[in-house]
């Protein structure tokens, strides 16, 4: 009896002690340090959300926001683009002839333009007429322009090799009045003349281009007028090969021959009144075109005719050899290393 009362008491002695044990080990003590902690880093504003993009007036909407609507493939270019053009001035005329619509020549093969040689391009339509003027630069062409400006239109130069030579400041000034500059020659010879050589028609056409390049300091565009409209298989042949542009007349002015301004007016409102349209061919070295030309520019708007402006899609590359053959004839640098105003000063006026 008294062992069994031993062990009792031994064994609840020993499970007190197991509890105290278990309970100074596992709870928290008020002596013990406290964890290490590292400060928390300052949260990062947040990001604002993302605006959604103002509606584009230029942009249609083809589908929700579920699904994006394709991207249409761009349509294939009808016409590639042509050379940039120089701004055009605003015109001070409200009543001007202008310009109704500027057409870009794709010049590959040498088309011709002006039914009384070549019919093959018949673009314009009715009351539309295209001003060209050969043989200048002359001192007359500065009062040419003046007219074109007043009524803020354009027009086709054909000049003569030999002449911009003689005046490379006024075919700059042709240049930068946005007209197109082509070429006539480089001495107006006729080419349709059995004394000229193969070699000499050629010569003849490339130096009339190289002289037009070396007043302007910039390539000529590639049309090409026949003097007394002259032309040979071989001559035609030859262009086409260059890819220039051949051009012909539909009203002929007879300016050379005129006897005043008023019958220049009258030799082309004749003839055009009685055609409708057409390419209209005068010379600016002639005084009597110079003359009649704002009243005939007027008349031109009165009668409902509209001007039509052609450019080259690209300027022509000219030949090195011609180029050097003409720096040669000339005698001078192609291009001046000064300008004018550094070697030309006005001390007194």
């Amino acid at each position: 009896m008294r062992n069994a009362l031993g062990l009792m008491l031994a064994s609840f002695v020993t499970a007190v002690l197991i509890t105290g044990v278990w309970f100074w080990t596992s709870s928290p003590r008020a002596d013990a340090a406290p964890p290490q902690t590292v400060a928390a880093r300052m949260a990062e504003p947040l990001l604002a959300p993302a605006a959604k993009p103002a509606p584009r007036d230029d942009v249609e909407t083809t589908a929700g926001l579920s699904k994006p609507a394709p991207v249409p493939a761009p349509a294939p270019a009808a016409f590639p683009a042509p050379m940039p053009a120089r701004p055009a001035a605003a015109c001070a005329n409200p009543d001007a002839l202008g310009v109704s619509r500027v057409v870009v020549i794709d010049t590959t093969g040498g088309p011709g333009f002006g039914f009384l040689q070549y019919k093959q391009f018949d673009f314009l339509a009715d009351k539309e007429v295209v001003l060209t003027f050969d043989d200048g630069p002359w001192p007359t062409t500065p009062a040419v322009l003046k007219a074109l400006a007043d009524e803020c239109t354009k027009a086709i130069f054909f000049p003569v090799g030999k002449h911009t030579t003689y005046h490379p400041e006024i075919l700059k000034q042709v240049f930068a009045a946005g007209h197109t500059v082509g070429s006539h020659t480089w001495s107006h010879a006729h080419l349709d003349s059995k004394k000229l050589t193969e070699a000499q028609v050629r010569e003849e056409i490339e130096k009339g281009f190289s002289a037009v390049k070396m007043a302007l300091g910039a390539a000529p565009a590639p049309f090409f007028r026949f003097p007394g409209l002259g032309h040979t298989q071989g001559a035609l042949g030859y262009l086409a090969s260059r890819n220039i542009s051949m051009f012909s007349v539909d009203v002929d002015s007879n300016d050379f021959k005129s006897s005043g301004p008023d019958q220049v007016i009258q030799n082309v409102m004749t003839k055009l009144d009685k055609q409708g349209k057409g390419v209209i061919l005068m010379h600016d070295l002639q005084k009597h075109t110079a003359l009649a030309l704002p009243t005939l520019l007027r008349r031109l708007k009165a009668g409902g005719y509209k001007v039509v402006q052609m450019r080259a899609r690209e300027q022509l590359e000219t030949l090195p050899e011609y180029d050097a053959m003409l720096v040669k004839d000339q005698k001078v640098p192609a291009v001046a290393s000064r300008p004018i105003s550094s070697v030309v000063q006005t001390v007194s006026q």
